[in-house]
């Protein structure tokens, strides 16, 4: 049975932190780190995180498809906000799956992204219905490590169904090693690293090419077939030195993006190949690998019917939609790499009542209306009578979405008074179209941006707030201004 990919998705945040800044700020204690300080790295608001960022990139894969269809959806990620809450569900829930879909958390190596992948093709070649794998990563850092140079914040998402799709797959091979190149144990926030000259030597050089040998003997064709050859790491020159060693050509090896956002860890061989399938051509062969205690490889050909299957933006729209950001004091205190006075309005308690989300999940992740059955009126959020004046019907309402359509600005306060992470707070009226409108809160909304009425908003699954006496990340959805994009506060 044929297994190909049937639609792709990437997301990265808008903002981009440069890496200069930051190679300054630290020179004082680490002027070492002057190497690494050439162009960005994306970087997540306060309210996103893996889970956010895993719903934006499927949103962008599935477009206007029919998610009904869906068997399962895995997410993919070290770094997810639940240890003991299924991180995937909340993503099923946010995109309106039906009940019926699998879900599941897939962590613990780096090549979580890869293994994700290739799981898939598995369960979709025995007979499973499609799988729409996901993988994103918002990594914590020290201050002045190379790790908070190199890395960045990304998701990507790949639906894997029966037929060739846009690209169909040929074969694939995992080495599997218990090689600790880097580790984070058990209630440590940071990644532990092991000297880099080893891991190139002993990791990549040695367990990659075998399961890239396997994969290239899987599929059928050899290394100097390959148009595209995707490694994600931000070390410089290897994934040419690893090229080489394959006999892949020098032409093959792709941009691994770390100029431009970073390497977004166990999303990044998914980011790379989003990538690729926005440029590829028909007929080209693309190798993607993952490497975190061993390797996983997957060879794949592009077929004619790619250009069909073209994301709304991909890693190429999000790339050209970053804006540039030097302030690097927002960017540790919203990563909580510094302590800051928050202020008396911070102490609120944040209790969720999960007696509340439940019952109310649909309304609340899925931003799920009603729409009146006598008149047609959508509203939000669904109630037992119509806000329509002239029809005031009473009774129950069909379901009605909202997060995937258009609105406009209606009216908007900013608030420095109310607590913020991020102050000040953006919120108002939206009104979208086709009915329905919505007292909500503004994300995104970049510094010295001007809003006005009728300003397009788009709707974004974020998180609403975080509870710290109790771990609990609260979301729902905000709308983002969609306005040209203006320089960052410095």
């Amino acid at each position: 049975m044929a297994v190909g990919i049937h639609a792709f998705g990437g997301y990265l945040p808008r903002r981009r932190l440069s890496r200069q800044i930051v190679v300054e700020a630290n020179a004082w204690f680490a002027p070492a780190l002057k190497g690494l300080g050439r162009g960005e790295r994306a970087i997540a608001n306060w309210d996103e995180d893996p889970v956010t960022m895993a719903v934006e990139a499927c949103r962008d894969a599935l477009g206007l498809l029919d998610r009904s269809t869906l068997g399962a959806l895995w997410l993919a990620s070290t770094t997810l906000p639940f240890e003991d809450r299924q991180n995937a569900g909340i993503v099923a829930e946010a995109l309106g799956l039906d009940s019926t879909v699998r879900t599941l958390d897939i962590a613990g190596s780096q090549r979580a992204g890869t293994s994700a992948l290739l799981t898939a093709i598995d369960a979709v070649a025995g007979g499973a219905g499609p799988v729409l794998v996901t993988a994103a990563e918002k990594r914590r850092t020290r201050v002045a490590s190379p790790l908070e140079l190199t890395s960045g914040d990304g998701a990507a998402a790949i639906l894997v169904g029966e037929g060739d799709g846009g690209a169909v797959v040929l074969g694939a091979a995992t080495e599997t090693a218990d090689f600790v190149d880097h580790y984070r144990g058990q209630h440590q926030d940071f990644d532990y690293v092991w000297e880099e000259r080893w891991i190139r030597d002993e990791g990549y050089q040695k367990l990659v090419p075998v399961a890239v040998e396997r994969a290239l003997a899987a599929a059928g064709v050899g290394a100097a077939d390959i148009q595209h050859f995707c490694f994600p790491t931000s070390t410089t020159r290897v994934a040419a030195a690893l090229a080489r060693r394959l006999g892949l050509s020098d032409g093959s090896v792709r941009d691994n993006l770390q100029v431009s956002c970073g390497e977004t860890g166990v999303a990044h061989p998914l980011v790379m190949l989003v990538h690729v399938l926005q440029q590829a051509d028909e007929g080209d062969l693309i190798l993607v690998t993952g490497f975190g205690q061993g390797g996983d490889a997957v060879v794949l050909r592009v077929g004619a019917g790619l250009a069909d299957r073209q994301p709304v933006r991909g890693i190429e729209g999000s790339l050209a939609a970053g804006v540039s950001d030097t302030n690097y004091q927002r960017y540790l205190a919203i990563n909580d790499l510094i302590t800051i006075e928050r202020g008396l309005r911070a102490e609120v308690d944040k209790q969720t009542g999960l007696t509340t989300l439940y019952r109310n999940r649909a309304m609340l992740l899925g931003f799920i209306g009603g729409r009146c059955r006598a008149c047609g009126t959508p509203q939000y959020p669904a109630s037992g009578a119509c806000v329509n004046p002239d029809c005031g019907a009473t009774g129950p309402q069909d379901r009605y979405p909202f997060a995937d359509r258009s609105a406009q600005l209606n009216s908007y306060t900013s608030d420095r008074l109310t607590y913020s992470p991020d102050p000040p707070a953006y919120y108002g009226m939206v009104q979208f179209e086709g009915g329905g409108r919505a007292m909500i809160d503004f994300t995104d909304v970049d510094p010295g941006a001007t809003l006005e009425v009728g300003v397009p908003m788009r709707m974004v699954f974020r998180v609403k707030d975080y509870d710290p006496m109790r771990g609990f990340r609260r979301y729902f959805w905000k709308a983002m201004p969609v306005l040209p994009s203006a320089p960052a506060e410095e």
